[in-house]
């Protein structure tokens, strides 16, 4: 949708649990040196000014970000300090943190010479913002079109694995069959891929189409990672999910470690639940 502009929700809570998956699956993937064939279907900025108009017309990172880093020396596992050692590069003189990264930015920082990372942006100018970051930066391509008929044209890669996050807007009713579908196809194409599906919870939860339509398919191994906020606003997301398929083995249990982790009402306030959506 080309009206949508992440800067608006950059750092929000959704965006910890979302990069926190991702990270952690890159890593976690990382443990076999094989190279790993990254896409980004909605790739959005590499960087986001916490100070910016936009950022500050919703202040979504208040309620996100910005609580996670005054408590970050209660996170002291390896996989909040992957994050933590990212977003310090963020921190102002106030302490505050005034960036924070967009998906390519953090795949960017664990990509080895061996791998590779495709972003799709539709958005004119957010592609153009995204093209110039990548510029002579080795392993990572930027494509200007739909991220998800482009991911389908570009599966099976030539890399012997493969990462992929799909986090649309869902501004646009229609995307969650889409996404759906768009999993579908991809899974035929490389079933052993690891794919990584946002999505908002919100009133009336449509969600549930994109959650039934994958577990009707025949896409197996899918985990399900939802975060509902302990007090919700009266309007917009009240919580956030991510679906993960073919995660590697550990993966559920080091996820829920760090959900609980930023939990306490001190942090973000949560609540979070880790089940297999679909069973292998």
């Amino acid at each position: 949708m080309l009206s949508y502009l992440h800067a608006f929700h950059a750092g929000n809570f959704a965006d910890i649990q979302k990069h926190s998956a991702l990270v952690l699956a890159m890593r976690m993937m990382q443990s076999k040196p094989s190279a790993i064939a990254c896409f980004d279907t909605h790739a959005g900025s590499a960087s986001y000014d916490l100070d910016s108009e936009r950022a500050l017309k919703t202040r979504e990172a208040a309620s996100g970000v910005q609580r996670v880093w005054p408590f970050r020396a209660h996170l002291g596992s390896d996989d909040w300090q992957a994050m933590l050692d990212e977003l310090a590069s963020g921190e102002g003189a106030n302490g505050q943190l005034q960036q924070y990264p967009g998906s390519p930015r953090w795949l960017c920082r664990y990509l080895r010479q061996q791998d590779s990372l495709t972003a799709f942006e539709l958005h004119p100018a957010e592609g153009d913002t995204l093209a110039r970051w990548a510029a002579g930066r080795s392993g990572i391509r930027v494509l200007q079109e739909d991220g998800l008929k482009g991911l389908l044209r570009h599966l099976p890669p030539r890399q012997p694995r493969l990462l992929v996050l799909i986090d649309p807007s869902y501004e646009v009713k229609s995307d969650y069959e889409e996404v759906a579908q768009t999993l579908s196809r991809a899974w035929q194409k490389c079933r052993h891929g690891v794919y990584l599906i946002w999505y908002p919870i919100l009133a009336g939860r449509p969600d549930e189409r994109l959650k039934s339509a994958i577990s009707e398919g025949a896409v197996r191994k899918v985990l399900c990672n939802e975060i509902t906020l302990d007090q919700p606003p009266e309007r917009g997301m009240s919580g956030s999910g991510m679906l993960v398929v073919n995660p590697p083995w550990g993966f559920d249990g080091r996820l829920a470690a760090m959900m609980q982790a930023i939990s306490d009402d001190e942090c973000l306030g949560i609540t979070s639940t880790v089940e297999w959506l679909v069973p292998e």
